[in-house]
């Protein structure tokens, strides 16, 4: 799967879009074990909690003979930019790599991250929560460790479903979120948002995958598409339809435009079904409704179901060219299952490793980070809700090896569903088929079963 065709294609993707990129040629793993404790370690990645420096400083303390230099090469995307690039170079990738969960998948199918279980990664997974784990496991191995978690969770303007008639805390299937999405339309508000946009792709994934969906299978350079006929996706697209159909969605406004935020902040979008990672940006973007929203499991499909699905999340992975990569892995060791987890959600990060999650100190009310969130939620204990979601269990669900176009189509081809020009089953056959043809073209086997 490394020849020119494929390669081209990924970086027209790079140039193209906005979204994640990946593509390339790499050097197998076998063989650039070297030392495990003596290197000097490239480290690419972001640092939005500039906490990094003093992670690096705590891990070269516990590991005199090792070195690290981290470069933050910007934004998630400026980064899998510039490994595509330096991959595609055949050199100047870096030991370490930071990536958005969708996307360690497509630089595993190329070959371009090293295999973890190389290094007894594989016997780490009960210590993650499910969701974050699964997504970074490509043909039963483990080619990143997740660095924190993003639960899909049920967040509500408690004042205006009280307004409604609405009892939060009594939704717990999708029918309930129907109905109550009836009373909410009824006094002049929308129950949520979605204009089928390339900003609710993600949203999309993680409530297709808490449906049971799997609009796509990959395997090795074999894909599957099966956008119409898969049951899960029967079930999130019948459900979608309806809401639109009945004008229970506000099927304008995007996520993440000004206009969301403005009707998140006057009580024109009641909830949200979006990551456990929301709070501080309803904070920010809702300042006008601090005590009123609330957080809860997202609705099941079935009564007494416990079913979850993540939103988001970034994970760090060891680079194929890289010829350090013992070292390379105890760095990742160390900042995702180590005493760097650990600092690193003292400072902000929502944790994939469960024995923070089920700690004392994460959801202790009376601590200062925790007290601010809860005052807004209602003094409600945000991390406890947020914890709870976090160890539920999910199904297998897996990314295209080319993300960037699967998120850019997305908003292309479903829009036309909620702007009412075709109905959600023709959009999402349509996306099915543009998916497939990428494929094709990027030299993959695609079957595409409507």
């Amino acid at each position: 799967m490394r020849n020119s065709q494929k390669v081209l294609a990924a970086l027209t993707a790079v140039m193209t879009l906005t979204g994640l990129a990946a593509c390339g040629n790499a050097n197998a793993s076998n063989g650039n074990a070297g030392d495990a404790d003596k290197a000097e370690l490239v480290f690419w990645g972001w640092d939005t909690g500039h906490t990094m420096s003093d992670l690096i400083k705590d891990f070269q303390k516990a590991n005199p003979g090792i070195t690290v230099k981290f470069n933050n090469t910007g934004t998630a995307s400026d980064t899998q930019t510039a490994l595509s690039n330096a991959i595609a170079a055949g050199k100047g990738a870096p030991d370490v790599v930071m990536l958005e969960d969708p996307t360690v998948t497509q630089f595993a199918v190329t070959g371009d991250l090293a295999d973890l279980s190389q290094f007894d990664a594989d016997k780490l997974a009960d210590d993650f929560s499910a969701g974050p784990w699964n997504k970074l496991q490509y043909g039963g191995k483990p080619y990143a460790l997740p660095i924190d978690s993003g639960p899909e969770m049920f967040f509500y303007n408690d004042a205006v479903f009280k307004k409604a008639g609405v009892d939060g805390t009594q939704i717990k299937t999708w029918d309930d979120y129907y109905e109550a999405a009836k009373k909410v339309r009824a006094i002049g508000s929308y129950m949520t948002n979605n204009s089928g946009s390339s900003m609710e792709y993600q949203p999309f994934t993680a409530q297709a995958w808490q449906a049971g969906a799997q609009p796509w299978k990959v395997d090795g350079e074999n894909l599957t598409i099966d956008m119409t006929k898969d049951s899960g996706m029967k079930k999130y697209i019948e459900f979608q339809q309806k809401l639109i159909d009945e004008d229970l969605i506000d099927t304008k406004t995007a996520n993440w435009s000004d206009d969301w935020n403005r009707e998140l902040n006057d009580g024109t979008i009641a909830s949200l079904t979006i990551g456990g990672w929301m709070p501080i940006n309803l904070m920010n973007g809702a300042p006008d409704q601090a005590g009123n929203w609330r957080v809860a499991q997202l609705p099941q499909w079935e009564e007494d179901e416990e079913a979850s699905a993540e939103d988001g999340g970034s994970a760090l992975a060891v680079v194929s060219q890289s010829k350090q990569q013992a070292a390379a892995y105890k760095f990742v060791e160390y900042l995702t299952h180590g005493e760097g987890a650990k600092t690193m959600a003292d400072t902000g990060t929502f944790p994939s490793l469960k024995s923070i999650l089920t700690s004392e100190d994460f959801t202790d009310p009376t601590t200062e980070a925790n007290k601010k969130v809860n005052d807004y939620f209602g003094g409600q204990n945000v991390n406890e809700v947020l914890s709870e979601a976090a160890q539920r269990k999910v199904s297998e669900f897996s990314y295209l090896p080319y993300n960037p176009f699967a998120q850019s189509s997305f908003g292309d081809q479903i829009s036309k569903a909620y702007n009412k020009e075709i109905t959600l089953k023709e959009a999402f056959a349509n996306y099915g088929k543009a998916l497939a043809e990428h494929g094709t073209q990027q030299g993959y086997t695609v079957t595409n079963k409507g």
